[in-house]
């Protein structure tokens, strides 16, 4: 067997081991990266790529790429975007609040990487009791009710890491009241729609985010 080969059948065996660390390192990386002064500037703007490559990562132990499972991603990103106009143009679901510029290209006052993380958290959240409760409706609220926890816990970050704003001084409870109205949408979709679910990385990914965001709530200034 070639080196080349051989190579090629260690991380064939070794993909999911892998894929942990790699997301690991990179959570840790952007953890020093974000609460060090000199390099935070730099690790803002890449918060859109750190994203993509966790998703894509994700993604790459999904099994079942068929018509009906990018017709939920698209359904996800969509919702979520709508929502986030509206939100930002009205201050209704959510409340008022403007984004920054450091998540990137924005449509319509919303950066378009907002549409991806609705989907990913949807995605990981939904996958975590796809194979654990049966009744629908359950799985749904309680999919949405891990998606609240999450963004309680980023959204004392993303305010510091100026990701968006708030008009007001305190984050408005409607806020989390709409993060779940919209998350269960979405949700319920998600289970509605047949393709299959189970991701080894949902649950890993997951804790990863929850903890990066914990962590940084406590360490930033």
């Amino acid at each position: 067997m070639s080196s080349h080969t051989e190579m090629q059948y260690f991380f064939k065996q070794n993909k999911l081991v892998i894929a942990k660390i790699v997301i690991s390192i990179l959570h840790l990386v952007g953890l020093i990266g974000l609460y060090l002064p000199l390099s935070r500037s730099v690790f803002q703007g890449l918060t859109p790529l750190h994203l993509l490559i966790v998703t894509g990562l994700l993604l790459s132990f999904h099994n079942d790429f068929n018509l009906r499972f990018w017709l939920f991603a698209l359904f996800a990103f969509t919702v979520g975007m709508l929502s986030e106009i509206i939100g930002v143009k009205t201050g209704l679901i959510f409340g008022d609040y403007t984004y920054g510029p450091v998540l990137g290209p924005q449509f319509f006052g919303v950066p378009l990487i907002i549409g991806i993380n609705w989907f990913l958290l949807v995605y990981l959240t939904g996958g975590i009791f796809s194979g654990l409760i049966k009744n629908d409706i359950l799985a749904a609220l309680l999919s949405s009710t891990l998606m609240v926890l999450m963004d309680m816990v980023l959204e004392p970050v993303a305010v510091k890491l100026d990701f968006w704003q708030w008009e007001q001084k305190d984050i408005p409870l409607s806020n989390f009241v709409g993060w779940f109205l919209i998350a269960f949408i979405i949700q319920i979709t998600y289970r509605k729609i047949k393709f299959k679910k189970k991701n080894p990385l949902n649950v890993f990914i997951f804790i990863n985010l929850i903890l990066f965001f914990f962590i940084l709530a406590i360490i930033l200034e």
